[in-house]
């Protein structure tokens, strides 16, 4: 038995605890932006922006930091047999990352006045957001091929 077989569980409870920020993080944040979208010019506009930016930073960053860390740790300790939900999963993971880094420049963006978002479109990257999430966890819970 390997160390990361050994502390399986321990990996997969950090993995599930950042796994939770993260979709927190993802599923607030376009939230945040479509409130700031309806704001644009106003005095609240730094007050999105400082938030914006201490969500990516303080929680985001972090927690997928720890979430891939982790995720890669419990591929080693299963030995790297992967089935096919995981493969699915993963994919999936990935385009979650890629919401991340669109979240991350369309904060630069607002930071920069260059938004031409509205805040139909950022509940909508919420809702997509919510819907990945759903899936990722069926995935993982269900194990269905």
């Amino acid at each position: 038995m390997n160390f990361f077989t050994e502390y399986y569980l321990w990996l997969k409870t950090v993995h599930l605890i950042a796994l939770i920020g993260w979709l927190i993080g993802l599923l607030y944040l376009p939230r945040l932006f479509a409130y700031h979208a309806a704001a644009v010019g106003s005095d609240t506009d730094a007050t999105f922006q400082r938030m914006e930016r201490n969500l990516l930073r303080l929680l985001l960053l972090p927690c997928v930091i720890a979430v891939f860390i982790t995720g890669i740790l419990l591929i080693i300790a299963i030995g790297g047999k992967m089935a096919g939900w995981l493969h699915a999963k993963l994919l999936l993971v990935l385009v979650f990352a890629g919401l991340h880094g669109m979240m991350s420049r369309q904060r630069k963006k607002f930071q920069r006045g260059e938004n031409t978002k509205s805040a139909a479109y950022f509940r909508t990257v919420s809702c997509v957001a919510t819907l990945i999430a759903i899936l990722i966890v069926a995935l993982a819970v269900l194990k269905p091929f």
